[in-house]
């Protein structure tokens, strides 16, 4: 594993422990090895297990007595529940946004939408396409006028962004267009028809989380793309 820039602050450390848990450059279902962490972050044991406590309450990490951590395992079941949160509480902002956006606020997401969907499709990774998507429901959802759904949706994403990488690579021509089609029904004030939409552009059949992660363990342990890219050790 190549040597990782030493780390400061705490934010940094936990920060920089989330961002290998979330895609799983700490190998799922694995211990947490306090001792080698610290080394390679450069960092002493005491701000490392502060960041550590932060990472388990909000659901990245497990602990376990007397053993410290594990990293949380892909379990379908797990993330399928994870993915059934997302639809629900996106569905509810969208449904605030459709009564308390104003037209030229959709029509500026809108604008997004256009963009993001002629960007280049070159990136076989995904990568660009995944920020994209985040980008816009994170818009979306600050157009609802409540920033907890935008807490909740980021959070969600977070634990749940290795797997959306992975499903991205095949789902890439229609995700922009569907965005578009949510926007239309939300500028036509049709909550109905955006909800339906959105809930049918999220939601995930457990068959279908299972092969993804298949899939996704061969990346973790073949290279790895979104961990270089995100931790930025390695293209």
């Amino acid at each position: 594993m190549d040597e990782t820039p030493p780390v400061r602050s705490a934010d940094r450390i936990y920060e920089r422990v989330k961002a290998m848990a979330c895609t799983y450059r700490l190998s799922p279902g694995g211990r947490v090895n306090e001792v080698e962490l610290a080394r390679q972050l450069g960092v002493s044991r005491t701000p490392l297990r502060e960041a550590l406590n932060r990472l388990s309450s909000e659901g990245f990490l497990i602990p376990t007595l007397n053993k410290g951590y594990h990293v949380r395992a892909l379990d379908p079941a797990e993330v399928l529940a994870l993915y059934e949160f997302r639809a629900t509480i996106e569905v509810g902002s969208l449904q605030l946004a459709c009564e308390r956006a104003t037209d030229a606020a959709l029509g500026e997401l809108q604008i997004f939408a256009l963009q993001s969907r002629d960007e280049p499709d070159e990136d076989a990774r995904a990568l660009r396409l995944l920020d994209l998507d985040e980008q816009f429901h994170e818009r979306l959802a600050a157009l609802s006028g409540n920033d907890e759904f935008i807490r909740a949706i980021r959070a969600t994403n977070e634990r749940i962004r290795f797997v959306r990488w992975i499903d991205m690579q095949n789902r890439r021509a229609g995700t922009q267009d569907e965005h578009l089609t949510i926007l239309r029904h939300l500028r036509a004030r049709d909550a109905g028809a955006a909800g339906a939409l959105m809930r049918q552009h999220i939601s995930r059949r457990l068959d279908q989380i299972t092969e993804v992660i298949r899939i996704g363990f061969g990346e973790i342990y073949t290279g790895n793309a979104l961990a270089a890219h995100v931790l930025g050790d390695a293209a």
